[in-house]
């Protein structure tokens, strides 16, 4: 197969990586890389310093810069979108006429316009998942998601990852399988692309939270509850979004939500640890290097979530710790003063 990943930040950069390492598939993997300095230096020193440093690029791995976007598009089988989700949609509109399938790995939600008024009435733009920007400005494009529990330098390292391929497209799933799936790399199909969506951006946000509540050393009891009673948030907020239940007892679901709330190379995890310590958010963020989806698209699922009438607590105190509108001590004990309530509904 002939592969392109557009955008050479770490998860695209593990990605391509893993394609080209592929040992049931011969496959022609190209790397393009926006900056056309970093895409030189790769070229050079054969190894992505700036995201994954010390770890060699396969000599087979073809990395190119600022190329025409759709002239690559043109001459392959499998297109990987690598943007964060900030810059999907320009990069999907430059991808509209591509007739190769399409799969982003971004994980959130666009962030909402706020409140517009049309016809006398206040109407409020709620951000977007992926799958709604690609309705938008590329309705022709057969398209998904490759998402799941996975940490870009892991991928990279060849350490054993299993990723949910999710479309509503069979064409989409059975080129991500094709070409990802090896000894080390297992992918999963899944038709229900809201529900792989919406686990890949709600766990990033109770990430944060989880973080929060390791940073202020409040035990293994509350990080096991704040798991839990975030994972009913995400399902509540994915039912009312049209998913599947049994999504999110999988891998874009619970086991996502799992690695990025525990893991120590979560960012989201890391902004919560930083936010305990009294760091300010611009610090927390600063302080990464990389993007912490979570932090831009919490406000955006809470907004869509109140339009929905879906009940999502962790997320709303998120918000308001983020907002500068509590202090974290008061977040957790918001969450710890709300009124009884049953467990299931």
């Amino acid at each position: 197969m002939n592969i392109l990943v557009l955008g050479a930040g770490a998860w695209g950069t593990a990605l391509a990586v893993s394609a080209s390492g592929n040992p049931r598939q011969a496959h022609q993997v190209t790397l393009w890389a926006r900056d056309a300095e970093q895409a030189r230096a790769m070229q050079a020193q054969h190894v992505n310093a700036r995201y994954l440093p010390g770890l060699p690029l396969p000599e087979n791995l073809r990395v190119v810069d600022g190329a025409n976007v759709a002239a690559l598009c043109a001459q392959q089988d499998l297109v990987i979108l690598g943007a964060p989700m900030a810059g999907l949609r320009a990069l999907l509109q430059e991808l509209r006429d591509c007739r190769a399938p399409v799969a982003w790995i971004c994980k959130g939600l666009e962030r909402s316009l706020g409140s517009e008024r049309g016809d006398g009435s206040e109407a409020i733009a709620l951000g977007l998942m992926a799958h709604e920007v690609q309705a938008q400005v590329a309705p022709e494009l057969q398209a998904g998601v490759l998402s799941g529990p996975s940490f870009a330098q892991e991928v990279a390292q060849g350490q054993p990852t299993a990723l949910v391929a999710a479309s509503t497209h069979a064409l989409v799933r059975e080129r991500l399988v094709q070409a990802f799936h090896s000894p080390r790399l297992r992918v999963y199909e899944n038709d229900d692309l809201v529900g792989v969506e919406v686990g890949g951006a709600v766990k990033n946000i109770l990430a944060i939270a989880t973080g929060l509540c390791d940073g202020l050393n409040l035990g293994l009891n509350a990080r096991a509850a704040l798991i839990t009673r975030g994972l009913a948030e995400m399902m509540r907020f994915g039912l009312a979004l049209g998913a599947r239940a049994e999504t999110f007892m999988g891998l874009s679901g619970l086991g996502d939500l799992v690695l990025t709330a525990t893991g120590d190379l979560s960012r989201n995890r890391k902004v919560g640890l930083l936010l305990a310590q009294g760091k300010t958010l611009d610090e927390a963020v600063t302080s990464l290097g990389h993007v912490a989806e979570g932090v831009y698209c919490a406000r955006t699922v809470a907004q869509r979530a109140r339009h929905l009438g879906v009940d999502m607590p962790i997320t709303e105190a998120v918000v308001a710790l983020l907002d500068g509108e509590m202090q974290p001590q008061q977040a957790v004990q918001a969450l710890m003063e709300r009124e009884p309530s049953p467990e299931i509904r």
